[in-house]
């Protein structure tokens, strides 16, 4: 088979139709069809069915779905790799983040490399959870990840994932506009036992639990959720306008917002993750990280990040 049979496969399916397939791909409807054939027999069976309106993939068709894709989205990374390793003007790099470390830490990091690197493009792919992105990575739709360590999700296909660490991050409180609290530099979790609190989807889970529910009654209490959002800059905003009080990483808190430090401090590390050794392009933007890593807020002297289990500063997966 060939990666032109895989391509108008996926358009097929994409397009749901032979006709629009075959008009997005500029080419004929019988030569769609005949490609299409072609790659059945060489299959031995139906990868679709042809209904009065639309296509349905078969049995056989869903099975070879996800591995079509990868082959399709690898050959294409292969392109885009070697132009962007030699510079070449049409060159990209596709890079996946969730939306909080996509708006408060890639930004400055993406200026950096368009100085050095004003050749090589950058595509950013942007998901509301830490399991999208993972099965996004597994599905090969971007070169590398920028994100938290994905742990035992990363191997739910039965491959991993190369991970580089890159620094870490903080979580901190960002509190209601006027709130006593924002005299403080650091406060104990137990101060927020009354407050509000503005609670995002994009939480860290850990053991299938809300980290900041595991934390919250490792000192005695329940937080009081007053609002629920997807996303955090969502969660940013309710509080800065008085909703409650919301745990965010300290690159997520626009400067105007009041926030304090938790004590113990809550961090996670930060990685660049990627199906395979990187390379090329990959590897600069990498070593671009780590050269300039984000470090949290505080002193070093607040030590390295624990296990939530200890009651001390915790380290949580998404």
């Amino acid at each position: 088979m060939s990666l032109r049979q895989m391509e108008y496969f996926l358009a097929v399916v994409d397009a749901d139709s032979f006709t629009r397939a075959a008009e997005a791909l500029h080419v004929t409807q019988p030569a769609l069809s005949h490609q299409l054939k072609s790659l059945e027999r060489q299959m031995g069976g139906e990868l679709v069915e042809r209904l009065p309106r639309g296509v349905r993939l078969t049995p056989m068709g869903r099975a070879f779905l996800p591995h079509a894709e990868l082959a399709v989205r690898s050959a294409v990374r292969a392109e885009r790799a070697a132009r962007a390793a030699a510079g070449a003007e049409g060159g990209e790099l596709h890079i996946a983040a969730v939306h909080s470390i996509a708006a408060g830490l890639l930004p400055s990091v993406f200026a950096r490399w368009r100085r050095q690197r004003p050749g090589v493009g950058l595509v950013l792919r942007e998901y509301s959870r830490g399991e999208d992105l993972v099965e996004a990575m597994e599905r090969g739709v971007a070169d590398l990840a920028v994100g938290h360590d994905p742990g035992p999700a990363a191997t739910r296909t039965g491959g991993g994932m190369t991970l580089t660490p890159i620094g870490a991050e903080e979580i901190v409180m960002v509190l209601p506009p006027g709130d006593l609290l924002a005299a403080e530099r650091v406060v104990p979790l137990a101060a927020f036992a009354e407050r509000a609190w503005v609670r995002c989807a994009m939480e860290p889970v850990v053991d299938g639990r809300p980290f900041i529910d595991l934390a919250c009654e490792k000192v005695g209490f329940t937080p009081r959720t007053a609002v629920r959002t997807e996303h955090t800059s969502t969660a940013v905003r309710m509080a800065a306008a008085g909703v409650g009080v919301v745990a965010v990483p300290s690159y997520a808190a626009p400067p105007e917002c009041a926030t304090v430090r938790l004590d113990p401090p809550w961090r996670r590390g930060l990685f660049v993750i990627a199906r395979e050794p990187l390379g090329g392009a990959g590897a600069a933007f990498a070593e671009l990280l780590a050269a300039h890593p984000y470090e949290p807020p505080g002193d070093a002297a607040d030590g390295p990040a624990g296990d939530p289990a200890d009651g001390d500063t915790a380290t949580a997966r998404r």
